[in-house]
């Protein structure tokens, strides 16, 4: 058991406002995002979005998980592949391969000299160690569970980092993020480690699932948008592409939508937009909660706290990303 003291809850806090002071300082922030990138059509865009924010990120690489929907790791890892080609970033940023299992299976070999995630795990160590006055953003934005593994790995580096965390419905039970490795969330929590939580809350304005993509702003202003690259990229529903624009018309064409007008939550990217601009979503200091089964227990008198995301500025984050794409876009 790690003991932590009071004096962790403001130290956490004070490094919270000096990432946020960086950034307007015009200092970018150091960003590796892991990502189950073939779930559905936020983790494209939120790569997308993070890797073309050039004046905000310095993205250092990307890791990829399995989740339950969207394959395993090399599946994942080919629509990664594919986002990072359609920006122009590839081959030159790292892209490792992460964990298909879950957190409390690995743990016990994380010494061995090869076990589950470790192309991920000891990127994110080696990263973490690298000498710098800016501490190293995590944004997983899928399951926690290569995140919890480098922490174990290598405690060392919990000084070094920043997790903000796209998942969970808290105070709500459940949530994809969270049950695609519930092994790893007390673990995580546990740590004193700098931690924020961007909240998911399924059909509820409050959380993410309320910063809204609707299909036909995709149709009507993505078309075409961002870098032409040479290469002829292969989508995973068929086709070829060119630009980022072209390729998100054809996610959005194959999946579901919900709602009239026809949307999908852009959960992934909101991580994204409040690492940016923390002005686009409301923050609250909280004592960090406990996990029970799928739901979450208060510990109001905990002196560790976190950085709970909530009621986010949904229009004002569509416009920056179709900002972001439309900059990224060449002058004809």
């Amino acid at each position: 058991m790690i003991r932590i003291n009071i004096g962790i809850g403001v130290a956490l806090l004070w490094a919270a406002m000096a990432i946020c002071a960086a950034a307007e300082d015009g200092q970018k922030i150091r960003l590796l995002i892991d990502s189950d990138a073939n779930n559905e059509t936020d983790d494209q865009h939120a790569i997308a979005y993070a890797l073309l924010s050039k004046d905000s990120f310095e993205v250092e690489g990307i890791t990829v998980n399995q989740t339950h929907n969207g394959g395993d790791v090399d599946e994942q890892m080919a629509e990664a592949v594919r986002v990072v080609e359609l920006c122009g970033f590839h081959p030159r940023l790292p892209m490792l391969k992460g964990a298909n299992g879950r957190f409390s299976e690995i743990l016990p070999h994380i010494h061995d000299d090869n076990y589950d995630g470790k192309e991920a795990v000891e990127f994110i160590v080696a990263q973490a160690k690298k000498p710098s006055d800016r501490k190293l953003v995590l944004l997983p934005i899928g399951k926690l569970t290569n995140i919890a593994l480098a922490l174990a790995k290598a405690p060392s580096i919990i000084p070094n980092v920043k997790i903000v965390w796209l998942g969970s419905n808290y105070p709500g039970p459940g949530e994809y993020n969270m049950t695609a490795d519930l092994t790893c969330i007390d673990y995580v929590l546990s740590l004193p480690v700098e931690f924020e939580m961007v909240t998911v809350r399924y059909n509820d304005p409050s959380g993410s699932w309320g910063v809204k993509a609707y299909q036909q702003d995709i149709f009507d202003k993505m078309p075409g948008k961002g870098p032409k690259v040479d290469a002829v990229i292969q989508g995973r529903h068929g086709g070829t592409f060119t630009t980022l624009g072209d390729y998100s018309v054809n996610l959005y064409q194959h999946a579901s939508q919900h709602g009239d007008p026809p949307f999908r939550s852009f959960f992934d990217a909101t991580a994204v937009a409040v690492l940016k601009d923390p002005g686009l979503g409301k923050a609250v200091e909280i004592p960090r909660p406990a996990l029970h089964d799928r739901g979450w227990v208060d510990r109001p008198k905990n002196p560790v706290k976190m950085v709970l995301w909530e009621d986010f500025d949904g229009p004002a984050i569509m416009q920056d990303f179709f900002n972001v794409i439309d900059a990224a876009t060449p002058k004809r």
